[in-house]
């Protein structure tokens, strides 16, 4: 087979050949971009799901709409270490920038040039490392006070203004949304609030951990009425066939029905996954039929290559305590597990494993589906997990 053709890209926010089973998250958010547009009221998205299911490809792809549609955009990647205004200052000053150019001097973006600056000058304490030179006199008494809850929904309503008076529309795009503190959420919750009050063409499209609507409605109980959360899930049978064989088909190439079963119960329909195995097994054809027996070739290459590029790089992250917290759920499977099971798995006192679960929520291994509930954000992570620590030995004490 020519390795040159291979359609299958695993890799983080790939786009695959062939984007399946995602039609009515798209349509979605068709009728988002449009409505916004109109200065109608629609709830802004923030999907969410496990890692590897495809969120970062959706956002892309959402992007790529938008900017179709004659949209302003931004994107970010939200982290552990970057704060919510520290990510959105610079990208806002572009994009203001841009606006007060084709604007003509525009008073509405001029305006929300000066409204950023001050917002800047008043976040100085919380964010002092960000400095940008805004040759402009700052808006005095607004945005400025340092409350980012306060400020970032009067910068966001200054820029819907310029927006309008520019007869153009503006689209966030924010993946890893999860990593952002409560107070961050919060502002830029009531900013989107503040936004759809005076129908301004502002929208949030976002992607996030499982936890997210739970964190969401933490910050703010109105955030279910502003936000629609879908969800981004594993593939069901048909839709990996048809992500499999779709692709191959162009290069006549075709994927044996067994391989494609086997191929199905070895990914459990992960788009991540699905990847690995259809590139590695096009690669391993000797001819244009991939078989079962060349999946099965494949498979121990697919998992040492996930195990060093997806599974491996999240567990270097981990504290000792970590790792062996993740293992101990290991040993009771996939999961979702009772906090209690994982403690006495670690020979530990429920209340002792707080603070360590509390650090791998924040570093986004881990979730609460439910309360007193723990399960991995990553599929699969717990085989690796075993793979990793074979010989499974508590050391923790209560």
């Amino acid at each position: 087979m020519d390795t040159l053709k291979n359609p299958f890209s695993p890799g983080a926010g790939c786009p695959p050949p062939e984007l399946v089973g995602r039609d009515l998250l798209l349509e979605q958010a068709r009728i988002l971009l449009g409505r916004v547009q109109l200065r109608r009221p629609e709830k802004s998205l923030l999907f969410t799901g496990l890692r590897g299911v495809g969120k970062t490809v959706l956002l892309n792809e959402i992007e790529r709409m938008a900017k179709k549609s004659g949209y302003h955009t931004i994107s970010i990647e939200a982290n552990e270490t970057r704060g919510l205004a520290p990510s959105l200052i610079p990208q806002l000053y572009t994009l203001l920038f841009n606006l007060n150019r084709l604007a003509k001097a525009s008073y509405k973006a001029k305006r929300a040039l000066a409204t950023l600056r001050s917002f800047v000058s008043g976040l100085k304490v919380t964010c002092g490392d960000v400095s940008l030179g805004i040759d402009i006199e700052p808006e005095k008494g607004l945005a400025d006070s340092g409350d980012l809850e306060f400020d970032l929904p009067n910068l966001f309503v200054a820029i819907g203004e310029a927006a309008v008076d520019r007869s153009c529309a503006i689209a966030i795009f924010i993946d890893e949304i999860q990593y952002y503190t409560k107070k961050e959420l919060s502002a830029l919750i009531v900013a989107m609030h503040k936004l759809q009050q005076n129908q301004l063409p502002i929208t949030l499209v976002g992607a996030g951990l499982p936890d997210l609507p739970g964190l969401a409605g933490e910050a703010k109980s109105y955030s279910e009425r502003l936000f629609s959360f879908p969800n981004v899930g594993a593939l069901s049978k048909e839709e990996t066939y048809k992500a499999l064989q779709d692709p191959v088909k162009l290069e006549n190439v075709s994927f044996d029905e067994d391989a494609l079963n086997l191929i199905y119960y070895l990914t459990q329909g992960y788009p991540y996954f699905l990847q690995e195995w259809g590139y590695l097994s096009w690669n391993k054809a000797q001819d244009n039929s991939i078989s079962k027996q060349t999946v099965i070739d494949s498979t121990s290459s697919a998992i040492e290559r996930l195990d060093e590029n997806f599974f491996r790089v999240r567990y270097n992250r981990l504290s000792t305590k970590g790792k062996l917290l993740l293992r101990a759920m290991a040993a009771l499977g996939a999961g979702p597990h009772r906090i209690g099971d994982v403690a006495e798995q670690m020979g530990m006192n429920t209340s002792g494993l707080g603070p360590v679960r509390a650090r791998l929520i924040k570093k986004g291994m881990i979730y609460s589906p439910t309360y007193g509930e723990i399960a991995f954000t990553v599929p699969l992570f717990d085989e690796f997990m075993i793979r990793a620590i074979p010989d499974f030995t508590p050391v923790l004490h209560s």
